[in-house]
């Protein structure tokens, strides 16, 4: 059995587990499909807001597919949410592409 049908199995098992989801986003991005890896981590966001690392992978998503307003919502929201959880590493990983995004520090 492949990763992608041993986590839908998992998920299968418990849909709202949040790990499992994100584990499907991650092995969909991986695949290409970029459709069903937002699906996940937009609804990871809705039923998961403080599962903090979707905000980073969604931003980047976003970015990649040029909608930078999305991204910087979505890091913003992120880094406030790790403040809440007291996840500093995920709210410096969060900055930074926060700052990216916005094009601080690009040489122009």
């Amino acid at each position: 059995m492949d990763r992608l049908s041993q986590l839908l199995q998992y998920h299968e098992e418990d849909p709202d587990d949040p790990f499992v989801r994100f584990a499907l986003a991650m092995e969909y991005l991986k695949r290409g499909d970029i459709s069903r890896a937002r699906a996940f981590l937009e609804g990871l966001l809705v039923d998961h807001p403080r599962y903090v690392g979707t905000y980073y992978h969604l931003g980047k998503l976003y970015e990649r597919e040029g909608e930078k307003e999305k991204a910087l919502e979505v890091y913003r929201k992120g880094i406030d949410v790790a403040m809440e959880i007291r996840d500093f590493h995920a709210r410096a990983e969060l900055q930074d592409a926060l700052l990216q995004a916005e094009g601080v520090g690009d040489e122009e």
